[in-house]
């Protein structure tokens, strides 16, 4: 199925920005249709929604959370012109928990682009594009800060164990490479059974140029392969398999996408619940919980005490579990 359908999340960052032009770089080339969202989250140190908080301090949260978003937009309308897209260029704007926002807003298109995460991203728009490609079920690329190179994927280093992860990377990465692909195989130690040989029998049967490299076992390969070679697309297809993983990265993939300095292309991986999903499924039950506790505490003539410091309590769990 061709790529025509794209999702960009664009949160004003340096990063942000340089996925929306990848991302307009992309659709021109395949004439795809781009929307970009503004997935954002309401502040959370202070429920704005509770009765005893101000009405001077609502206000505040309320200004400060509009001037970020209206900065992004800003932003966002400075770009459009240059994208050179037209008409085939959305913005959409939604507010809820961030990284779930595009985990299941990425369903509906072919392809999630997003920007590399950085400290200095405001809390209210920061995304993990690690946790979104093992919820979102559709292929992530994550654009470097400062990358301006386009979607031109002539050469991708692809990360290979023999995986089901890296199988449905291979394919993912093969509806961008085949009009111009070269593929550099990358594999650490021992694989499967399987020959490699036929992975590269396969390659050559799509049209894709293909060559293999293997390293030792515990060579760090992703980032001083990149550096050395400069490939225009990173593929984690070991992604999901934690030994393979360590000795292939040199360590987890938060840090890959931190310091590399291409796109990289994450897949769907889908096993068992990992322990951050099981922080996010107690974290959506808090926040529902919390919810009742103030349409409850809404509803009360006289505040019952004791409902004001569950709220407390669950409010402090709530941000104990998002830091």
């Amino acid at each position: 199925m061709p790529v025509m359908n794209l999702l960009v999340a664009f949160n004003g960052s340096d990063a942000s920005v340089a996925a929306l032009r990848y991302a307009a770089s992309l659709a021109k080339q395949r004439g795809a249709h781009v929307t970009a969202i503004l997935a954002h989250t309401a502040h959370e140190v202070i429920d704005r929604r509770s009765r005893w908080i101000p009405e001077e301090a609502r206000a505040l949260l309320e200004a400060a959370n509009s001037e970020i978003l209206a900065e992004v937009i800003r932003r966002f309308e400075e770009l459009r012109p240059a994208l050179g897209l037209g008409d085939a260029l959305d913005f959409r704007e939604e507010t809820g928990r961030v990284d779930t926002l595009l985990s299941e807003g990425a369903r509906y298109y072919d392809m999630l682009i997003v920007g590399a995460r950085t400290e200095s991203d405001d809390a209210h728009v920061t995304h993990h594009p690690d946790r979104i490609a093992l919820q979102s079920g559709r292929p992530v690329i994550v654009v470097p800060a400062g990358y301006d190179a386009g979607a031109q994927h002539s050469h991708a280093a692809l990360a290979w164990d023999g995986g089901r992860a890296a199988a449905r990377a291979l394919s993912d990465s093969l509806r961008l490479l085949e009009a111009d692909g070269r593929v550099s195989v990358l594999t650490v130690g021992k694989r499967t059974a399987w020959p490699i040989a036929d992975l590269m029998t396969h390659l050559e049967r799509h049209g894709v140029e293909a060559v293999h490299e293997n390293f030792p076992i515990t060579h760090p390969v992703a980032l001083s392969y990149c550096e050395r070679h400069d490939p225009s697309l990173l593929v984690l297809g070991a992604y999901g398999h934690s030994k393979f993983r360590e000795d292939f990265l040199g360590g987890v993939t938060a840090e890959v996408l931190e310091k590399i300095k291409i796109p990289v292309l994450l897949p769907i991986e889908k096993r068992m619940m990992t322990n951050y999903e099981k922080i996010h499924v107690a974290r959506r039950d808090l926040e529902k919980l919390r919810a009742e506790l103030i349409a409850g505490i809404g509803t009360q003539k006289d505040r019952d005490p004791d409902l004001l410091i569950l709220h407390e309590r669950v409010s402090k769990a709530i941000n104990a579990l998002s830091a």
